[in-house]
């Protein structure tokens, strides 16, 4: 539930602009700044978790993330949307992955992890595939206001799912009696967490780009959907439509995807495979910007981007743990995704900025690619082994 709130956020850009005359950064900065306090609430949620129990972090989250949304009906000004999208980032940190993605990592033998955490990172694909067609329904029969208004109540809903909760013991095997100070000292001065910190920036960039400005590009850019094409045939007949079934098809291609990654983080070193996937997102990226942008394009891209879209999330977490343990996993991970939001940040505000200068979004998307390749490199020298068994680190603590 909360995924599929948060991909939508990207079809509320013309609507608000075009109700307000805002330039398309206002709105854009907005969600910049929801992606920044997400990644700022991550490790925040993470070490609550960690000292108060992971049902009262998710609450508190699912709490922050309807205020935020309810208060966003009522803004009317650029700085009225994006102070409140602090409240909305903070709130999908509450209910995300580094909350979620520590449960299931202490619940999980070493041999089935990088598996398991595939599949709750699969869970945001699902809310992704359901969540921006749904919301483009709702924008199309009431105001926009009353769609943020209807998304608090189901992000409340889903707090029920609470009362079932049983959060696993922390994992016994974890003999590491070091308090947190220690453990994030230690972990800050080791360049192979910050090979991965840096490496996660590109996942953010491409991910809160494509999200936020795909739906809007896409009606903008796009070629029409003729009536003789499988799509106007199955009911999307307008780009704007186009653009939310974009997101949603994204969603779902990534549901295998990371089910894949999982899988072969199981067998395979997960830096060589977090490496390759970063490789074909450049490539992917691209060759879309490259050729003529049409109802088809858009689909083979949604299919390719898709399949790698979250498979870093459960092999960069399982890296995490399987260096640095599952103690701290929360906090950790949290860390590591700061520099992904950062990423987020970077991606959806120069998205706007620069289409607001040129009138289109050809640099941030060649931008993307360079990351992407830096991400590529960036992984080769991690040092994939516990840190109690790397002589260097031992000697360096």
């Amino acid at each position: 539930m909360s995924f599929a709130i948060r991909a939508s956020f990207g079809l509320f850009q013309l609507p608000i602009a075009q109700e307000f005359a805002w330039p398309r950064e206002s709105f854009s900065l907005a969600i910049a700044i929801q992606n920044l306090f997400w990644g700022i609430g991550q490790p925040i949620f993470g070490a609550v978790a960690e000292r108060y129990g992971d049902r009262r972090a998710i609450f508190a989250g699912g709490l922050i993330y309807a205020l935020g949304l309810v208060l966003s009906a009522f803004a009317i000004t650029p700085g009225q949307h994006q102070l409140l999208e602090m409240l909305v980032g903070f709130g999908i940190a509450g209910t995300g992955f580094g909350v979620i993605l520590a449960v299931v990592g202490r619940a999980a033998p070493e041999k089935h992890r990088s598996m398991a955490l595939g599949i709750a990172t699969a869970a945001g694909s699902a809310g992704q595939i359901v969540g921006p067609p749904i919301a483009q329904l709702l924008i199309a029969q009431m105001p926009w206001q009353w769609v943020f208004i209807i998304f608090a109540g189901a992000i409340l809903a889903s707090m029920l799912a609470l009362r079932l909760f049983r959060a696993p013991q922390r994992d016994q095997t974890d003999t590491s009696d070091e308090p947190m100070k220690v453990v994030l000292q230690r972990a800050l001065k080791d360049p192979t967490f910050w090979f991965i910190f840096i490496g996660f920036f590109s996942c953010g960039y491409q991910l809160a780009f494509i999200t936020a400005h795909f739906p809007a590009f896409i009606t903008e850019m796009c070629g029409p959907v003729t009536p003789d094409s499988l799509l106007y045939v199955i009911g999307v007949t307008s780009a704007s439509g186009l653009g939310a079934i974009s997101i949603a098809i994204i969603g779902f291609f990534n549901i295998g995807g990371t089910l894949l990654a999982g899988w072969l983080g199981n067998r395979y070193s997960r830096k060589y495979l977090l490496a390759s996937i970063y490789l074909l997102r450049t490539l992917v990226s691209a060759a879309f910007i490259l050729t003529p942008i049409t109802p088809e394009t858009v689909v083979l891209f949604s299919v390719a981007m898709g399949s790698l879209w979250l498979a870093t999330v459960p092999l960069t977490s399982g890296l995490v743990a399987h260096i640095y343990g599952l103690k701290y996993m929360g906090t950790l991970y949290g860390l590591v995704f700061f520099s992904h939001q950062l990423g987020g940040f970077l991606g959806v505000w120069l998205g706007g900025s620069m289409y607001d200068l040129y009138n289109d979004y050809t640099v941030v998307w060649w931008v993307g690619v360079g990351v992407g390749a830096l991400s590529v490199l960036i992984h080769l020298p991690v040092k994939e082994r516990p840190w109690e068994s790397r002589g260097d680190f031992a000697r360096a603590g």
